[in-house]
């Protein structure tokens, strides 16, 4: 009875080169950039209220010191909104 040997995979590189997996690439770009996704996400959830916390003292200071008026503040506010809505377009 002869005795069977093992026959190594052929190695490129410094790897084993063995079956393609189908489909592998495409789930670890898409893990990956779900992760980007989430952690800007998580970024945007820390920044966003301190932003918003940020824009309320400066519109109170404005005006306490009396540097505009709260109508001016109001229209200031539009202004930001069409903006955004022209850019969303």
């Amino acid at each position: 009875m002869s005795i069977k040997r093992v026959v190594p995979r052929k190695q490129v590189q410094g790897r084993v080169v063995g079956r393609a997996k189908k489909g592998s690439v495409e789930k670890r770009k898409d893990s990956g950039l779900g992760r980007q996704l989430q952690d800007l996400r998580e970024q945007v959830d820390i920044v966003l209220p301190e932003m918003t916390a940020r824009i309320a003292a400066l519109e109170h200071l404005l005006l306490e010191k009396q540097l505009c008026t709260r109508k001016d503040l109001i229209e200031a506010r539009q202004f930001v909104r069409i903006q955004e809505a022209e850019i969303a377009r």
